[in-house]
């Protein structure tokens, strides 16, 4: 399904994005959301876009995924008042949980969200930093559909199309302020 980003605003959230050659591993181009956060006007910008995505939409708790994606949920969540729900890596949540394993592009790992937390038929947003294969993404929506609550959107500052994460999402509805087409 095909992305839809707000307004520019006149600002270029390219030039706040710090890009890292050949990290984590050789041949990986690493786009760095870390710089965007160190960046006031680049930060409020993600948020405001983000508050004009989807001030108008049904949505009932969002789903946050680790770490960075819940700096830019958090802030989201106050202001709208919806519940946040946290995707962390394996053993990092106490108490009955959840997981999903899915594959990255330079590896593999597994998710988890507290079972507690998701309410049965709500409606969820998924935030991320930034979407590359899909693999996270597509895991926290499984993990919510098992928990009987519906992936209704996804949300990411950076999304990389080149490496089909569109594949592993389907028709899930997703919203990028930026896109990379490879190097």
């Amino acid at each position: 399904m095909p992305e839809t980003r707000p307004e520019t605003e006149g600002f270029n959230l390219d030039d706040a994005i710090r890009k890292v050659p050949d990290f984590p591993v050789p041949g990986i181009l690493f786009y760095d959301i870390t710089s965007v956060l160190a960046n006031p006007d680049a930060f409020a910008y993600c948020l405001r876009s983000m508050f004009k995505l989807y001030k108008d939409e049904k949505i009932d708790a969002v789903a946050a995924i680790e770490s960075r994606g819940f700096i830019f949920a958090a802030p989201f969540c106050h202001k709208l008042s919806l519940p946040l729900v946290l995707v962390r890596k394996k053993g990092k949540l106490p108490g009955k949980t959840i997981s999903q394993s899915y594959d990255l592009e330079y590896g593999s790992a597994t998710l988890e969200m507290h079972e507690a937390d998701i309410v049965p038929g709500s409606r969820f947003l998924i935030v991320d930093d930034l979407i590359a294969t899909g693999g996270t993404v597509n895991a926290t929506a499984q993990m919510l559909r098992r928990c009987k609550a519906d992936p209704v959107r996804v949300f990411s500052v950076i999304g990389l199309p080149f490496l089909n994460y569109h594949k592993a999402l389907g028709d899930l509805p997703i919203n990028t302020l930026i896109e990379y087409f490879g190097e």
